[in-house]
């Protein structure tokens, strides 16, 4: 990756760019577990990782909550919106360059002005369209993906594609469709629908059947015009169970599957799966994870996590080691990744307000699945845990389990061999694992 070139400012101007310098420094701005380099399974770390930086978070986000007012200040804001956003995009690559990210995401709202006609939105996305393209080809940085933001204005109170009146699909429509075209002027490896206000609030107003019909028409024409100007990544859904609406369609991985089945969209439509996402959709992490590899639809994923003793999605950086190695055992065990990543969808808490706090939450983060690579390659190197559960299963590699399994069995069948004995009770040694588990992260 090439060193970004500084125009006239510099907005980290005491930060330089983040080395790895083991586990043994004390420096706050260096990785401990991160060498980017370093090969993992005939493959560099930062290959495997595929790290992007969510634009919205880290630049646009100003740190205020419904109980309190913005308490991050961005020398890049400058009161001309376009000049902002130019700004914006500066800083941005230099933060990205210097943290060492390959990728970076964004919503069409993030990098430039929303205006106040179509016409205006349409003509300040291309503008600065074209800038963040000149910083790429500066700086090798590439776009992991965009989306168009559908939920923030007005207009979307009742939803975007889901929405009972037409006219506002329409207005939807031309934010994808402008942000598709953008994703292909910028080459993105891959393009996110997040359904922020896809579903319903209360069912005395809503035909949920209609609503969700009318999403699947909108995604697959979304899926032919993507398809036609060029885009050949991966659409991933999103899901979220909640918050802003009281029920999305997309609730978890299980549900978006299965909406992504029921309208013909396999083979287009993967899922971004997100931590803090999961957990309020009472699973783990590594539950939708699992759900998305079993069948063949994990994507991407938003790398965060969420606070247990809040009921509301937090997006703190990831520092769970234990999350991150179960997370990275799973994308390793699925093939790895091919147009997805791990794109940080988490913000600096609101009393970080120094800029080298936005430096040590990335390291921190980045550090974690680091962390979880190594371990969970040792795991499948090593192999014992993967053989406990091939064994587990063993009695369906018999001449009868497998004729059960490839459906060769009828049921009067296995209710006979039921008459034969009653069957030995087996532990699923589940502390025994949990013991290894720490094991590989400490010690082995």
């Amino acid at each position: 990756m090439n060193n970004y070139h500084i125009g006239n400012s510099e907005y980290f101007p005491n930060i330089g760019k983040i080395t790895y310098e083991g586990p043994e420094s004390d420096n706050p701005l260096a990785f401990k577990f991160y060498d980017p380099d370093r090969i993992i399974a005939g493959k560099p770390m930062k290959e495997h990782l595929r790290f992007s930086i969510a634009y919205w978070h880290s630049f646009c986000a100003n740190g205020s909550d419904p109980f309190g007012a913005p308490t991050l200040k961005f020398p890049w804001d400058t009161g001309d919106l376009l000049q902002s956003a130019k700004n914006r995009a500066d800083a941005a690559f230099e933060f990205i360059t210097k943290i060492g990210a390959p990728y970076y995401a964004f919503h069409d709202a993030d990098v430039a002005p929303q205006g106040t006609s179509a016409t205006e939105y349409v003509d300040n996305y291309r503008l600065i369209a074209e800038y963040l393209k000149e910083l790429q080809q500066d700086t090798g940085v590439r776009l992991l993906w965009n989306t168009a933001n559908l939920f923030s204005h007005p207009r979307y109170m009742n939803g975007a594609a889901s929405n009972p009146d037409f006219s506002v699909v329409a207005r939807a429509a031309l934010q994808v469709k402008t942000s598709l075209e953008i994703n292909v002027l910028l080459g993105g490896a891959g393009y996110t629908f997040w359904g922020g206000r896809e579903g319903y609030m209360t069912l005395w107003n809503t035909d949920t059947k209609r609503e969700q019909d009318h999403l699947g028409t909108f995604f697959r024409m979304a899926r032919d015009y993507g398809r036609k100007i060029g885009f050949t990544g991966s659409f991933y859904i999103e899901p979220k169970p909640m918050e802003p609406t009281k029920h999305q369609y997309d609730y978890d991985a299980a549900t978006a599957i299965a909406f992504i089945r029921e309208q013909g969209l396999e083979g287009d439509f993967t899922c971004n799966i997100e931590n803090n996402h999961a957990t309020l959709a009472g699973h783990t992490f590594a539950h939708d994870l699992q759900v998305c590899a079993d069948h063949g639809m994990l994507g991407s994923v938003d790398a965060n996590q969420g606070d247990s003793q809040n009921g509301w999605d937090t997006d703190e950086f990831p520092t769970n080691v234990y999350d991150a190695t179960q997370a990275m055992l799973i994308i390793l065990r699925n093939g790895g990744f091919t147009t997805g990543g791990l794109n940080f969808d988490a913000k600096r808490r609101r009393n970080s307000t120094d800029p080298e706090d936005l430096f040590i939450a990335h390291i921190g983060g980045m550090d974690t699945f680091a962390l979880g690579l190594t371990c969970a390659q040792k795991m499948i190197d090593d192999g014992e845990i993967a053989d406990f559960v091939s064994n587990r299963y063993a009695s369906f590699d018999t001449q009868e389990g497998q004729a059960f399994a490839s459906g060769q069995m009828t049921l009067a069948e296995l209710a006979h061999l039921g008459m034969s004995k009653e069957p030995e009770q087996i532990s699923g040694k589940q502390e025994m694992l949990n013991n290894l588990i720490n094991q590989y992260l400490f010690s082995r």
